[in-house]
């Protein structure tokens, strides 16, 4: 579990409107002076935004498990000057290759995730979280090759150490035929193939240059997340993201600003036969640069920064599941640069909603309560990411300082708040005939726009705990004043190992009284 940073926000200008001269006069730029997009801009995202759903991606790289170790330290070891971390839980999640393939998911689309792994039980494990996350698996195993293993010792949610277990190196012939093979099977029903390489071997010898050109042959775009120096590799590919440490490496420039970012896509293009580049280049944004065409700088800045871990990974994944949906390159950019700005505010490896990439493009400006069907999607996805899940429920009638501050609470204690949310029936039931003031749908919009909320939901019940036995969080909160007294769904949540956590009450507020306040009661 991380503490949650909030409020990210990335500004952008309207594509037609390029401002503040580069080096380059014919460099386009997107900047932050314009908080909106121009009218055809936003309706093209928007299209785009509902095609998310039906693409249908091959990634293809290095599969990682990562594994979490929770604890606190309380002492220094006796045997060497090195803390010692008295573990209290851990947890797995999706990495590498398999953390891009997880973003199509997130979005409503499919991915199959093809690489190597061991004969292990990391293999299984790897297996089950992807089938948990609804990825289509081929992991070919190699007996003589280790499943990569990445294990963070966290304390008070900073990392100690990282232990790594894994075999790198190119595949054999054999094997390497075998990838081939496979990747050539599911070319014919994906829209889009994505080459995630982690450096651990998969895509190295003729596996990428084969694979590249078998998409290309098939009419699919081939998108790059590249690790080595050589582009030559991925030779043929649509487009390679390398970001400016990868860059530097390839072409000796360092990509300090927009024109010596620009002159590196540039050397690289010269040196390369690859259709184009974009440069991730972090709290700077990104350049694009065509073979033949105009750079093109999006800049983006996140207020608050929790974790850059998979922002390469979210921006690849979305780019390509842009393009597939069928916006021009560019916007796909812009889409990518928005959903990497979104993900550096969560903890670890993450993936995003199509509605909070709405919400970050002003395309949709209040967050909408879920269907039990989607959060559960939604649910499957973060549980699949290692996320510690929260829970808590109310009328939330007339929102009031005590609802803030308790909600705010169980924000900081777990990495995503799901809100139960009274319907209209359930309320009249529990509160009487004059409640609620608001109708459901305001109240729990309302709690769904509030940072601190990942996601509401209405439920028709008197209690919550059929939304309980469904999603199965692994915090529940409630107020301090059901200390003692039987807390709803605490033996289904305490049976799954989840806990169940009593939140202190602001004394004075409520809805009732400000209702009486308000009638002059």
């Amino acid at each position: 579990m991380a503490i949650r940073h909030h409020a990210v926000t990335c500004l952008y200008a309207p594509l037609g409107l390029w401002q503040e001269e580069t080096e380059n006069p014919d460099a386009q730029r997107l900047d932050q002076g314009h908080p909106m997009l121009d009218d055809n801009s936003l309706r093209l995202l928007a299209t785009g935004l509902d095609r998310l759903g039906a693409v249908r991606a091959l990634v293809i790289g290095d599969m990682i498990v990562d594994r979490y170790v929770d604890g606190h330290v309380a002492r220094i070891s006796p045997e060497a000057p090195v803390p010692v971390v008295l573990a209290t839980g851990e947890r797995h999640a999706l990495g590498g290759a398999a953390n891009v393939a997880l973003h199509f998911v997130a979005y409503g689309g499919s991915a199959t995730l093809l690489g190597l792994c061991g004969d292990d039980a990391n293999a299984a494990l790897l297996r089950r979280l992807a089938q948990e996350a609804g990825l289509a698996v081929e992991a070919i195993a190699d007996p003589a090759r280790r499943t990569t293993l990445k294990t963070r010792i966290l304390s008070q949610h900073q990392q100690m150490i990282r232990i790594d277990e894994e075999t790198t190196g190119a595949p054999t012939a054999a094997i390497a035929q075998s990838l081939i093979e496979a990747a050539a099977r599911h070319l014919a029903v994906v829209d889009v193939v994505i080459l995630s390489d982690y450096g651990k071997g998969v895509l190295e010898g003729k596996v990428a240059e084969a694979v590249i050109t078998a998409a290309i042959a098939a009419g699919k775009p081939v998108f790059v997340d590249p690790k080595t120096d050589d582009f030559n590799r991925y030779r043929g590919a649509s487009l390679v993201s390398p970001n400016r440490k990868e860059i530097l490496a390839a072409t000796g420039i360092a990509a300090n600003d927009d024109a010596s970012a620009e002159r590196a896509c540039r050397a690289a293009l010269e040196r390369f036969d690859i259709a184009a580049i974009l440069l991730t280049r972090s709290e700077q944004g990104m350049t694009l640069l065509k073979r033949g065409g105009q750079a093109f700088h999006v800049h983006a800045l996140a207020r608050q920064v929790f974790d850059v871990s998979g922002a390469g990974d979210t921006a690849i994944a979305t780019v390509a599941a842009g393009v597939a949906s069928g916006l021009p390159l560019e916007l796909a950019v812009h889409l990518g640069n928005a959903a990497a700005g979104i993900v550096v505010a969560k903890p670890g490896t993450a993936t995003l909603s199509v509605g909070e990439l709405r919400h970050a493009l002003h395309l949709d400006q209040s967050h909408r309560p879920q269907a039990l069907t989607a959060a559960l999607d939604r649910v499957r996805i973060w549980r699949a990411q290692g996320l510690v899940i929260g829970f808590t429920n109310g009328v939330f009638d007339l929102l009031h300082g005590g609802h803030l501050n308790s909600l705010e609470q169980a924000a900081a204690q777990c990495d995503v708040l799901i809100v139960g949310v009274n319907s209209d029936a359930s309320t009249r039931r529990l509160k009487g005939p004059t409640r609620p003031v608001q109708d459901e749908q305001t109240r729990a919009r309302l709690i769904a726009c509030l940072d601190f909320c990942d996601l509401s939901i209405v439920f028709d019940e008197d209690t919550p705990a059929r939304l309980i036995e469904a999603l199965l969080p692994d915090r529940l909160f409630k107020g301090a004043d059901y200390a003692g007294r039987h807390v709803v769904g605490a033996d289904v949540v305490t049976a799954n190992g989840g806990k169940v956590v009593l939140l202190p009450l602001v004394e004075g507020v409520s809805t009732s009284a400000t209702v009486k306040r308000i009638q002059g009661n």
